[in-house]
């Protein structure tokens, strides 16, 4: 009896260490990311949409600027009119006015007393000051720059993934280009035009990071949006005709289109004829010219990925927006009322739609409710971080997974309970700390993606072996909530994607039964195209679950 309750002592205080480290393990990784979220407001829409309260209070400000500078600019004109009356009506003939002595007198005061306080009003600088210190208020919540690249970084994305018009972007429509004209891919119920300035910014990104692919396609319509407008001015805007043109001028060199090039240089010179270095870019283009003629029609080319190679692959089954196997064409591939012989399931049991049998991909339809979903959200948004990846023995953030995620312990809310023992009863895995993570619940950015990967370790050094606890064995993933369009999870090597279904839940195993990673669940999630993506994952890992997941004897299962 002794023995046997040391047994379940150990037992139990191996778990509590486990569980201890795994803590210790996700705490790091928290902490190393605090530091970065104050500049990546792009990479969750929920930030994004804090971002409107800030422009709120910022339009309460100018509000009131424009109101003080009307009240001031209302007193200068009934000081002009003043002035002028007395100009017209009276000043005509000097000597007769002068004659009488008050007419002298405010004559003299106002041009040795009233003009001077006028010219040299504070009034002005005070109105000015004032929306200065409010804008000096909300500066700490505005987006860095860093948020502008990485929103421009996300709309160049979306129109790499979903093939989508550069054209139709900056009129407001999401618009494919086919032979028999542009197609709308999405219709929103709210539309805004990109102007000028917008596009320019766009380009200006793609061209610092010497991307003369996307700087092409962006700044042409800038340019073009300028010249419209050309020699009008607006307040907000930081580019003019002549930066477009000095930027777009030098991609079009960079792609090989050296007489555009030249024309474009020249066209910036009849603007500027003192721009000495664009006189010497000139003078370069045509030497360039003329000691080999090139042909204007340089067709640019998107550059090749090398890192990702799927990425034809992975484009197609986004642009599908959801295209799962044909059910028919397989009746082993159907939809059923699923218990896994659980008592807890019996008087309810879950609507389960087999997706795939390779790999084994299942949702669950109408796993969760409205208000647990709502309350996962609520409860995991003030410890939203910037996602990481693996990177060798480290974990980091990376171009390639734009989102924001936060780990809810079972105990955090009664509803992350729920949840756990519901994914216990349907899969029969032990979901419990060490043996399964903790809830991760992500949101997605703008443009929001995670490209093709792997769920399981793929590398012995991997900081998933550092909880000890095995390797990744099964993916639990739940919707929590629908998107306008996008955001679909796509199986890259199986060859078809599952689009977001509200409130359901997609479960795969990521290894086989010999323990080996199974290289058809490379998978990626779409980047989200309208909407505000959230999901929760649970991974359970390969220890704890000996029993309920047995061993093949076959090895090459």
């Amino acid at each position: 009896m002794q023995d046997r309750t040391h047994r379940l002592t150990s037992t139990r205080w191996r778990v509590c260490i486990l569980s201890f480290r795994m803590l210790l393990v996700l705490g790091f990784i928290n902490l190393i990311l605090a530091q970065q979220t104050l500049c990546e407001m792009y990479t969750s829409v929920v930030n994004v949409q804090q971002a409107i309260a800030v422009e709120k209070e910022l339009l309460k400000y100018l509000k009131s600027y424009i109101e003080d500078e009307t009240l001031r600019l209302n007193d200068l004109k009934r000081f002009y009119g003043k002035v002028s009356n007395l100009h017209t009506n009276v000043f005509q003939g000097a000597g007769t006015a002068m004659a009488n002595p008050l007419f002298a007198y405010t004559l003299i005061k106002r041009l040795q007393s009233e003009w001077l306080n006028v010219v040299y009003s504070n009034e002005a600088n005070e109105n000015t000051q004032a929306f200065k210190s409010g804008y000096e208020k909300e500066e700490s919540r505005l987006p860095k720059f860093e948020d502008l690249q990485g929103a421009a970084k996300g709309l160049m994305r979306l129109q790499d993934v979903y093939a989508l018009s550069v054209k139709g972007l900056v009129n407001g429509l999401f618009q494919r280009d086919t032979t028999g004209g542009a197609v709308d891919i999405y219709r929103a119920e709210n539309s805004i035009t990109l102007s000028a300035d917008d596009c320019f910014l766009i380009g200006k990104v793609a061209y610092e990071m010497e991307d003369y692919y996307h700087s092409v396609l962006w700044l042409e319509p800038a340019a073009s949006l300028f010249r419209q407008a050309y020699r009008t001015w607006n307040t907000e805007d930081e580019g003019s005709l002549e930066d477009v043109l000095d930027h777009l001028a030098f991609s079009h060199f960079k792609t090989g289109n050296v007489s555009y090039a030249l024309s474009l240089s020249r066209e910036i010179l009849h603007l500027d004829p003192s721009n000495k270095r664009v006189t010497r870019n000139i003078e370069k283009y045509e030497k360039i010219l003329a000691a080999s003629p090139a042909s204007s029609d340089v067709l640019i080319q998107r550059p090749n990925t090398t890192y990702l190679e799927t990425r034809n692959t992975y484009e197609w089954l986004c642009q599908t927006l959801g295209s799962q196997p044909r059910h028919y064409e397989n009746p082993r591939l159907h939809c059923d009322f699923h218990t896994n012989g659980n008592p807890a399931l019996v008087l309810k049991p879950m609507r389960r739609e087999i997706v795939s049998l390779q790999p084994y991909v299942v949702l669950y339809h109408s796993f969760i409710s409205d208000h647990e979903a709502r309350t996962i959200k609520e409860f995991s948004a003030p410890g939203l971080q910037r996602s990481v990846v693996a990177s060798g023995v480290k974990q980091s953030t990376a171009e390639y997974r734009i989102s924001k995620s936060a780990w809810l312990k079972d105990t955090a809310h009664p509803v992350v309970q729920k949840l756990d023992q519901r994914i216990a009863a349907l899969t029969g895995l032990n979901v419990h700390p060490p043996y399964a993570e903790y809830l991760q619940v992500v949101n997605y950015g703008i443009g929001g993606h995670y490209e093709p990967h792997f769920d399981h370790a793929t590398s012995e050094s991997s900081p998933l072996y550092k909880l000890n606890t095995g390797n990744r064995v099964a993916t639990f993933m739940v919707y929590l909530n629908s998107v306008e369009a996008g955001g679909s999870t796509a199986f890259i090597s199986a060859n078809f994607s599952v689009p977001v279904v509200k409130n359901a839940a997609l479960f795969w195993w990521n290894l086989l039964r010999n323990g080996k990673g199974n290289g058809d669940t490379l998978h990626a999630g779409c980047p989200v195209l309208v909407g505000d993506k959230w999901v929760a994952n649970k991974w359970v890992h390969e220890y704890g679950q000996e029993f309920q997941r047995r061993c093949s004897p076959n090895p090459d299962d």
